[in-house]
């Protein structure tokens, strides 16, 4: 493992990721699957194992519950996953990726999460507490389950302002919106997600993207933005500089897990004091490395390396 700032990902949303395939999806009919693949998923355990395989090493903190949260216990025990887990009463969720055979398209079905109880997420906020990364970096991701209130987000970016942690928040909607009115280091919004922070309708073209990211580092409210746009590329936005750098060309098998390796390339590089550009270089190979996959799977390091060097 290398040597970097310490690094803590939090998922309040974890989901057992269940993948398989047929050949044709079509109404009411049962439709026969091939082999089924388990993967314990949700968006900071994702950065977790991405970070993990990218020769890094970071401490998941996720709530689990019930049989199906027992199942995930198992699958990423066996992963080799450093964590620490919040038991609850409601069942942790599935998510289902089936890809189609005769046309290559992807249904993901993503179920809501338990309802947490406020004793079980303030537990959270308690081992987060606990297991703060002073001087590293702490990843919020993914969604709030039924339950959680809008602004917890914000109170960890509240905490890891007093404890000199820098906070990345990979969320949408009011969770993300209260978290950068606390303040925080980086966010990872899709363009849908940027159109809505800064009030706009429809579509950004590439100098709104820029503007609309600039706006949102201006007013301190994120020091770094990354914006993600598929097929299209990517952008980072900070004070000093614009970067964009164009996707890979491969042959796309699952984006399921991409956006959350992206992230894991970029706070790794920059937990072990590389460059912006660097850290950025590695976003978009980890995350192109894991669409070459199928199914659930994250990016190979060796993939990550030879397309780093594409884009240098």
């Amino acid at each position: 493992m290398s040597v970097h700032a310490p690094i803590v990902t939090l998922t309040m949303n974890p989901a057992l990721d269940v993948s398989s395939s047929t050949e044709v999806v079509e109404p009411e009919h049962k439709l026969r699957c091939g082999s089924s693949r388990f993967d314990p998923g949700g968006g900071g355990v994702n950065v977790t194992r991405a970070i993990s395989n990218l020769g890094g090493s970071s401490v998941a903190i996720y709530p689990l519950g019930g049989p199906t949260g027992q199942a995930y216990r198992g699958f990423i025990e066996a992963e080799g996953v450093l964590g620490r887990v919040v038991t609850v009463r409601g069942n942790t969720r599935e998510s289902v990726t089936i890809d189609e055979t005769s046309t290559g398209r992807q249904f993901r079905f993503v179920f809501q999460g338990p309802t947490l109880r406020e004793p079980e997420w303030r537990a959270c906020l308690s081992v987060v507490g606990d297991m703060l990364p002073v001087h590293g970096y702490l990843v919020a991701s993914g969604s709030l389950p039924p339950g959680v209130p809008d602004d917890f987000y914000a109170l960890l970016a509240r905490i890891s302002a007093d404890h000199d942690v820098r906070i990345v928040v990979d969320a949408s909607g009011p969770s993300l919106a209260a978290a950068l009115d606390e303040g925080v280091f980086l966010i990872k919004p899709s363009l849908r997600e940027l159109a809505e922070l800064v009030g706009a309708d429809g579509t950004l073209d590439e100098r709104q993207q820029v503007e609309a990211a600039r706006e949102i580092v201006d007013e301190g409210r994120s020091e770094i933005v990354a914006l993600s746009l598929g097929g299209a590329g990517a952008v980072l936005v900070t004070r000093d500089a614009v970067l964009r750098l164009p996707t890979p060309r491969v042959e796309v098998r699952s984006t399921v897990g991409a956006g959350d390796a992206f992230l894991a390339g970029l706070v790794l590089r920059l937990a072990q004091g590389r460059t912006v550009e660097d850290a950025f270089c590695t976003a978009v190979a980890a995350g192109t490395a894991t669409a070459m996959l199928p199914a659930t799977g994250l990016c190979r390091s060796d993939d990550v390396a030879r397309l780093e060097a594409e884009l240098a």
